[in-house]
């Protein structure tokens, strides 16, 4: 039986051992009895959200938690490799969206690198790569020439070729974490390293390649989050955008120009200047979304219009939660964590080195 442990997710002014303790277990409380974590419940599940919630659980020592989720994955996997978008409540009889987005699907491999990182469990590691493989080889089949990747497939097959550039510079992350998992087992995967590096180009060099979402927070840091822009270049970008989306005291915007902080956005911006090695600023934004915990549950509100001072919509996610304590581990120093998202134990390098 695994031990839950806060002392590393202890944060002035953001978590006290308390404070922890309770969203550790509020996160606990929600999770289906087969692994399945929906955003709460009643509401669906996708498979992107419930990796990260999986990872809250496994940077707070929850490892048979974690181990559940994934083992959903693993058993409701469909036969080309994908999940679907949604499902009722985490029922995966109750599929409410039958497409499958790209970054959804490739987001497994992160969470099972950081699960084998946080338990050293081999025999878990065996049972997921087949589970990796056939994803990361389904995610790789919507990559278009320029090294962005086509970000889903209707129900009826139909790929979607449009990239975004958050779910690609996700899936950037996902394919470094693939990578780690395939050097461990000792079977390399080339295409993967070709695949991963036309994407970094695509993103570095090519933003044209991408579907415009420059009014969404997500696309301004999520190049750094994932490993795509790294030193100088990582640091200008976050310098570029800073003014455009952090509200002081509040938060992060999720779309400019609208009055809405969302805790997310802004636990995933903490986490990313953690990245960057500014782990002051980080703990500034991480302090400036306090005003969105509900102090019952030890959840959070997923935003906060300020222009109206109305909390909306009036959702406690475990998304939410799940990112914070992702980034508050990081800052605390979570082995596992940190070598996932600050890259110690992710391959470098890859980059195409291509002109085009």
């Amino acid at each position: 039986m695994t031990t839950p442990r806060t002392e590393h997710l202890v944060l002035p002014g953001v978590l006290t051992a308390g404070q922890a303790a309770a969203t550790v277990a509020a996160l606990r409380s929600i999770q289906r009895a087969d692994g399945a974590i929906p955003w709460f419940r009643g509401h669906h599940l996708d498979p992107w959200d419930h990796v990260e919630a999986a990872m809250a659980l496994d940077a707070a020592g929850e490892h048979e938690a974690a181990e559940r989720a994934y083992r959903w994955l693993a058993a409701h996997q469909n036969d080309d490799g994908s999940w679907y978008a949604a499902y009722a409540d985490g029922d995966a009889r109750e599929v409410t969206d039958r497409s499958r987005e790209s970054n959804f699907v490739a987001y497994v491999a992160v969470g099972v690198w950081h699960h084998y990182l946080s338990t050293g469990d081999d025999p878990f590691l065996d049972r997921m790569w087949p589970v990796v493989q056939a994803a990361v080889a389904w995610v790789l089949r919507l990559q278009q020439p320029g090294g962005q990747i086509g970000w889903r497939r209707e129900d009826d097959g139909t790929a979607t070729t449009d990239a975004l550039l958050t779910g690609s510079s996700s899936i950037h992350h996902a394919l470094r974490c693939a990578l780690a998992i395939a050097e461990q087992r000792e079977e390399p995967q080339p295409d993967w390293e070709l695949a991963a590096g036309m994407l970094r180009h695509a993103i570095r060099r090519h933003p044209e390649r991408f579907l415009d979402k420059g009014r969404y927070s997500m696309d301004w840091y999520y190049p750094v989050l994932g490993g795509a822009l790294t030193g100088a270049e990582a640091t200008a970008r976050i310098a570029e955008g800073w003014e455009r989306f952090v509200v002081p005291g509040l938060g992060v915007r999720c779309v400019v120009p609208n009055p809405w902080v969302t805790g997310g956005e802004s636990a995933e911006l903490a986490l990313t200047l953690w990245v960057t090695g500014e782990s002051d600023r980080a703990l500034e934004v991480l302090r400036s979304i306090q005003h969105l915990r509900e102090p019952e549950s030890g959840l959070y509100w997923t935003g906060y219009v300020f222009e109206d001072d109305a909390v909306w919509p009036r959702e406690l996610t475990t998304w939410t939660a799940g990112a914070l304590v992702l980034a508050v581990a990081a800052i605390g120093g979570d082995e596992a964590t940190c070598a996932v998202f600050g890259g110690e134990r992710l391959p470098l390098g890859l980059d195409s080195g291509c002109c085009c």
